[in-house]
């Protein structure tokens, strides 16, 4: 008999920063708990069903992790600004939903260092403080600069990613933990290399829209009993079932000894998962 089972529509795994982090896999109606299945057998099987996050809608494909094709083109969620802030344009009149703008992207976002597969700036919005920084898999990071739309937090992105990256090695974060980084002294390096672009965005949006943060370092640990040497990335829609001994979570991947897995990639598939 299994020892946990669930079927049903998945989304992203739902985190708490407890030492180690705590995960949940959302399926249909319940939440599995992954941490107590760690050393056991998980087997995830792809039903070859994918149904829209947002419509309801069978799709073939899935797109923007979890849409069909007319809410990806529609839902201002889906828009290229969300993955390149700098050039959100609801200032502009241009939105696809103003509304789900105003709400998302007329707010308070944090621009912050991270320390994943190695040092990276990222932004978020200040209610997904620490969730976007599991989700990435980072082991340390530090808030930066608060700002007060996420426009404004692409632009001092912008300004930094000339001196640090902005992306996460995904092989490098489940091979290991990166070495640690003194995250004060690189937050004062890279703020006074871009000292002259932010003090023109403060012209620019205002003093108090862009404000500079001292802030502590938050140090975090992911439930992993062994990492993987050679990453092996698992692909339900070539091959539907993973099954294999669970040696960790970190970020939104699970590690088998069978292979890796983004779950967030699944958003929306309809999946049989056992644990034995």
């Amino acid at each position: 008999m299994p020892y946990l089972q669930g079927t049903g529509s998945i989304s992203k795994l739902k985190t708490a920063l407890d030492s180690p982090v705590s995960y949940h896999l959302p399926i249909g109606e319940s939440r599995l708990p992954l941490n107590e299945c760690l050393g056991k057998t998980l087997r995830l099987e792809s039903l070859g069903l994918i149904h829209c996050s947002h419509c309801g809608r069978r799709t073939k494909k899935s797109y923007s992790q979890g849409y069909c094709y007319p809410c990806m083109i529609k839902l201002a969620s889906c828009d290229t600004c969300i993955m390149s802030p700098e050039r959100c344009h609801h200032h502009l009149g241009t939105c696809r939903e103003p509304a789900w703008g105003e709400q998302f992207c007329m707010t308070d976002h944090i621009v912050y260092l991270a320390n994943s597969s190695g040092l990276k700036v990222g932004i978020t919005r200040a209610s997904q403080v620490p969730t976007r920084w599991i989700d990435q898999g980072a082991s340390q990071a530090l808030p930066i600069m608060r700002v007060s739309t996420r426009l404004q937090s692409g632009l001092v992105e912008d300004l930094l990613r000339q001196q640090v990256a902005d992306k996460t090695n995904w092989r490098a974060l489940l091979k290991g933990e990166p070495e640690p980084v003194d995250m004060l002294a690189a937050r004062d390096r890279l703020l006074d290399g871009a000292a002259t672009g932010i003090m023109a965005l403060q012209q620019q949006h205002g003093l108090q829209a862009i404000q500079p943060l001292h802030a502590d370092v938050t140090e975090i640990r992911y439930p992993v009993l062994q990492y993987s040497a050679k990453p092996q990335s698992a692909n339900l829609d070539k091959e539907p079932v993973l099954e294999g001994t669970l040696l960790g979570i970190k970020g939104q991947y699970l590690i088998l000894d069978t292979g890796v897995i983004n779950i967030r990639k699944y958003t929306a598939y309809t999946l049989s998962v056992s644990v034995s």
